[in-house]
């Protein structure tokens, strides 16, 4: 549903979207380290503190917050859910993101383990040895 918002000169995607109430959007690091600030940017996951508001005139931006329809989970939050791949829950968002634009690219092969680490290296988390994660990206391929 496109709206319009305005925002001063310079500001970030990730602090307009989290002045709507979109708390998805964490801001951890605030400059592309951490992932934590993870969107869809036209189906790319950005990070959203480097990319400006304006920027994203005329664009479609999605936050975990639009994943669930209808009240129901996407398939790839319910797997996250599932599987207990995060602990604390601060980065669960940017991962859950970063996951729902890597399936959604079409390729002819599965994704690889490889692919799958090198889909998620900007996303950040403290509490996991990411193992569990790549499982859940996996599992989420095959139930897509």
């Amino acid at each position: 549903m496109p709206f319009q918002l305005h925002a001063a000169p310079g500001t970030p995607l990730s602090e307009l979207l989290r002045e709507q109430g979109l708390l998805s959007v964490k801001q951890g690091c605030c400059v592309g380290e951490c992932g934590a600030c993870t969107v869809l940017v036209d189906g790319t996951a950005i990070d959203s503190c480097l990319y400006l508001a304006a920027w994203a005139e005329g664009k479609e931006i999605r936050t975990l917050e639009g994943e669930a329809k209808g009240g129901k989970l996407s398939h790839v939050q319910l797997a996250y859910a599932k599987s207990g791949a995060v602990q604390c829950g601060f980065c669960t968002p940017g991962l859950i993101m970063a996951t729902t634009a890597m399936l959604a690219k079409p390729r002819e092969k599965p994704l690889t383990i490889t692919e799958i680490r090198r889909g998620l290296a900007g996303n950040l988390c403290r509490c996991t040895g990411y193992q569990m994660i790549v499982n859940t990206v996996l599992d989420c391929e095959k139930t897509k």
